[in-house]
């Protein structure tokens, strides 16, 4: 039975995590961009804009240059999560890829790191004065998340194992539609609700700021006013429109 309810749990937060989050990206491209306003110092031309981007993804530049302490537990968070993501895929490939097999060491303990993280950007929104007054309920709710996601599969990995083949069998299941039985085990339930729900509110929530950079007008505009004349789309269908 509590196999089912998980299959049907995922199965629902899949459908609103992709669903949710390809109409959001939808609604971005959708969203006027009328003026020109790139963040100076910009590079001038669209291989410029490509290597900001990345090195903004990548690095988060912007922040390392506005405050080093908050682009250090933000940079050691995001690193770490990426790690454990793609740690993370043997449970959905089969035979595992050699890359991934090459990483599990390094995603194990990437989930301490991403723990240190969460619990930094947490302390940065408690005792940072300027930071607490503009923090909502669901900014916590966000870093509880994750910091129960993270504490409960370090808990599985270190002190209280579970039967990873059969977590395996029953993602592999969900994937193919062959229901397979889940292991048993309180803290894996633990887990797998925390993600399951971290998944159906990904949509609604400020993890948009994910897919939400590559649409940001001061990034992703190159500085180039004098060169070329910047029309937004809705502005072309106007003139075309004549």
């Amino acid at each position: 039975m509590t196999s089912i309810l998980f299959a049907i749990l995922f199965y629902f937060a899949t459908l609103m995590f992709v669903v949710g989050t390809f109409y959001r990206i939808s609604v971005y491209t959708r969203t006027p961009a009328p003026l020109k306003i790139p963040t100076t110092p910009a590079p001038i031309d669209t291989g410029g804009v490509v290597l900001r981007m990345m090195r903004e993804v990548v690095l988060f530049e912007s922040l390392f240059k506005a405050n080093l302490w908050t682009w250090a537990v933000g940079w050691l968070f995001h690193a770490s999560l990426a790690l454990v993501l793609l740690r993370h895929l043997r449970y959905f490939t089969e035979p595992v890829w050699a890359w991934v097999a090459f990483i599990q060491p390094f995603g194990t303990y990437a989930g301490i790191t991403m723990l240190l993280g969460v619990a930094g950007l947490w302390a940065r929104r408690i005792f940072v004065e300027r930071i607490r007054y503009i923090s909502t309920p669901s900014d916590h709710l966000m870093l509880a998340l994750f910091m129960v996601i993270a504490f409960s599969g370090l808990f599985m990995s270190f002190i209280e194992h579970t039967d990873v083949v059969a977590v395996k069998g029953f993602m592999l299941g969900l994937m193919y539609f062959d229901m397979q039985k889940l292991p048993a085990n309180f803290v894996l339930y633990v887990h797998l609700f925390m993600v399951a729900a971290l998944m159906m509110i990904f949509p609604i929530s400020k993890l948009l700021h994910a897919p939400g950079v590559f649409f940001s007008p001061s990034r992703n505009q190159a500085d180039n006013p004098r060169e070329k004349r910047h029309i937004s789309s809705w502005a072309k269908q106007m003139e075309s429109g004549k």
